[in-house]
């Protein structure tokens, strides 16, 4: 498969939508809002979606990943409480020694032993420190839907190409988060969910050239591409399409970095345009 692109998280629930692009709630009468908006987002979306319908049939392979979560998980309110009982609000960043401390603590408390492990083997990892999130990307609704505008592309690809687009599930595992689209952040080995996608990354690495989009290149893009980059060869044939992908807010210097470490090993940065350039038939 000699062009393939990778999409991470198009989702709903990350799309800065506008508001006439939000659903009517029928229990509660009002608009569905985006739970976990990226700045710039629609508008990354709304160029991917025009790159593949210009250039779509020089792609041999397309692959979307899903974020893909329940109401309870363990980077997500409902999961924890304060130590006076009083709930945890979104963007808390929880720490192994807070929990240690009872500073926070799981609402079950049967769950602590479990989640004191948990954090202690994330923070190991020295990727990152637990966060909870808002409720996002919950499985069965609007949020955890492809962005239309993209959809509609890939749907139109589908039928013209005669061939699936892949989809990949992550996130189902409550006790782990997930941000990259080949392993979760903590392995469990009870739950092959969450090990390495030894699959998926056969697959990658059948593309001459590999283009990555998606939201958000602070967190789920950047850290699906660490893990390409640890375990793929010949990492000047991925290139990251930078202008269809932001950081969540107040992580654009984590973009920034990212960028800079993958063109440090190799990868390129181009842009929609560009590639579209560069796959049109002379």
């Amino acid at each position: 498969m000699k062009t393939q692109l990778l999409i991470i998280d198009p989702q709903n629930d990350f799309c800065d939508l506008p508001e006439t692009w939000h659903p009517v709630d029928p229990i509660e009468a009002s608009r569905t809002a985006p739970a976990l908006p990226v700045p710039g987002a629609h508008a990354d979306m709304q160029r991917l979606a025009a790159l593949l319908r210009k250039a779509g049939a020089a792609f041999d392979a397309l692959t979307i990943t899903l974020d893909a979560h329940h109401q309870l998980d363990i980077a997500h309110p409902a999961f924890w409480q304060q130590a006076d009982g009083t709930q945890v609000l979104p963007f808390t960043t929880i720490t192994a020694a807070q929990l240690l401390s009872g500073e926070f603590l799981p609402r079950a408390p049967l769950a602590r032993p479990r989640c004191q492990s948990y954090l202690e083997a994330l923070e190991a990892s020295g990727r990152y420190q637990l966060m909870v999130w808002p409720v996002h990307c919950e499985i069965g609704s609007w949020g955890h839907a492809v962005h239309a505008d993209l959809r509609a592309a890939y749907q139109d690809w589908e039928r013209r190409q005669l061939k699936t687009v892949r989809k990949i599930f992550k996130g189902q595992n409550c006790w782990t988060e997930h941000y990259s689209a080949l392993q979760a952040e903590v392995p469990l080995p009870d739950d092959p969910g969450t090990q390495l996608n030894a699959e998926l990354l056969a697959t990658l690495d059948q593309a001459a050239m590999l283009l990555v989009a998606g939201e958000a290149s602070s967190h789920c893009v950047k850290a699906t591409v660490e893990h390409l980059a640890a375990h793929l060869p010949d990492l000047q044939r991925i290139v990251l399409l930078t202008d269809c992908m932001s950081p969540v807010a107040g992580f654009e210097r984590q973009q920034q970095q990212f960028f800079e470490a993958m063109q440090g090993l190799g990868m390129r940065l181009s842009t929609s345009q560009a590639i579209h350039r560069e796959l049109r038939p002379a």
